[in-house]
């Protein structure tokens, strides 16, 4: 039984960094809300690294774990640490059944790792991952092109939006900034 379905959003704007993310687990095979308070966005290294996941929630454990793993090994390399962990994801056998999706950050950058061996830094500052991904990308980006919100403002805000539309999105919402 997989227990998936989140929505995670990252904004950098003026400075500030910040990722949220709902509380949501359903269970896709009944299309059950299993839990609604689910912390899916935490600090790593030392509260300087923000990490959101997405995807099926043991391999994203499992991913979590391993990447603050390399950024201890790299200290803090929040590059070195992602482009490392999307290698071993990729070619370690264990690794690469897991099924996540991971924004990872600090104050300099913002990334997306996949479990297909990719690193990704969103050109725009805007990042989203999730099964409501789509629609808090799309909210952000407006959000950002038309309002003097804030990264913290424009995360909330995307996410109320996308709760609105996505059944596998909820109020339940963490944010953190760095």
């Amino acid at each position: 039984m997989k227990l998936e379905g989140t929505t995670i959003v990252g904004v950098k704007k003026d400075g500030k960094t910040v990722i949220a993310g709902d509380g949501q687990v359903t269970n896709q095979a009944t299309y059950t809300v299993m839990k609604g308070n689910a912390v899916k966005v935490r600090r790593m290294y030392n509260e300087s690294v923000v990490v959101g996941f997405a995807g099926s929630v043991a391999d994203a454990f499992t991913l979590c774990d391993r990447f603050e793993e390399m950024l201890n090994k790299f200290s803090g390399n929040l590059m070195k640490s992602a482009v490392e962990l999307a290698k071993s994801w990729r070619s370690d056998k264990f690794l690469r059944t897991l099924e996540a999706l991971m924004i990872v950050a600090d104050k300099e950058r913002m990334l997306i790792i996949s479990g297909d061996g990719n690193v990704f830094e969103p050109e725009n500052g805007i990042a989203a991952i999730g099964s409501g991904g789509n629609y808090a990308l799309a909210a952000a980006r407006a959000l950002v092109a038309n309002t003097n919100l804030s990264a913290r403002e424009i995360c909330k805000k995307a996410m109320e939006i996308t709760e609105e539309i996505c059944v596998f999105t909820n109020k339940s919402v963490t944010i953190e900034e760095v």
